[in-house]
C-alpha cells in the first residue's frame, strides 16, 4: 500500500517546480549541499528553478539536477545570456534586475533556501508573504524566519525532499 501511494505521489508531482534560492558566492560545503539538492530534485522528477547564473548555489544546484537527468529553468536578471549557467536548460532573460526574484518565488511550488545574502532573504520573505512553504537548507541562522510563516529547517537535501513529499501527500488528501 505504501509503495502504491508513493508511486501515485511521484506520478502526480512530475511537474512540481522547486525553487532553489541561495547565494551567488558559496564555500565548497555550500556548493556541495546545493549540488546534492539539485541531484535529489532531479531524482524525484521535479523541475528545478533558480536564478540561472553561473555562480554559487544557482550553478551548483543546476549542475546537480542536469547531471542526474533533471530539467532546469533559470530566471535571470539581465537582458543578455552572458552569465547563464551551462547547466540551465531554459534561461529566461527578464531585464528586471532583482525584481526577477518575484518571478522565482511566484513560479515555484515550494522554495528551498540555501545560505545566501539579501537577495535570498527577499525571496524567503516574498514566499512567506504569499503563503508558500519554505525549507531552509543548512542555514541555521535563517531560523529567524520561523516567526513569519510556514518554514521548515533541514540539515540535508534528503530531509528537505522528504518534507516536500510529505507536503504533497498531505495536499493530495485535502
Amino acid at each position: 500500500m505504501k509503495d502504491a501511494i508513493l508511486k501515485q505521489i511521484q506520478s502526480e508531482s512530475r511537474q512540481t517546480i522547486i525553487g532553489v534560492m541561495g547565494g551567488g558566492e558559496t564555500d565548497i560545503n555550500q556548493y556541495r549541499l546545493a549540488y546534492d539538492l539539485g541531484k535529489c530534485i532531479a531524482k524525484e522528477g521535479w523541475i528545478l528553478l533558480n536564478g540561472g547564473r553561473n555562480s554559487g548555489v544557482m550553478d551548483a544546484s543546476a549542475k546537480g539536477a542536469k547531471e542526474n537527468g533533471g530539467l532546469t529553468i533559470g530566471i535571470l536578471p539581465d537582458t543578455h545570456a552572458d552569465q547563464v549557467s551551462p547547466w540551465i536548460d531554459i534561461p529566461i532573460l527578464t531585464g528586471m534586475g532583482i525584481a526577477r526574484n518575484a518571478i522565482n518565488v511566484m513560479s515555484s511550488h515550494y522554495v528551498i533556501a540555501c545560505p545566501g545574502g539579501t537577495g535570498t532573504v527577499s525571496e524567503i520573505a516574498m514566499a512567506l508573504k504569499i503563503n508558500k512553504k519554505v525549507v531552509l537548507l543548512g542555514w541555521p541562522g535563517g531560523k529567524f524566519f520561523f516567526q513569519f510563516g510556514d518554514v521548515h529547517y533541514s540539515d540535508t537535501p534528503e530531509q528537505a525532499i522528504e518534507y516536500i513529499l510529505e507536503c504533497i501527500k498531505f495536499q493530495d488528501r485535502i
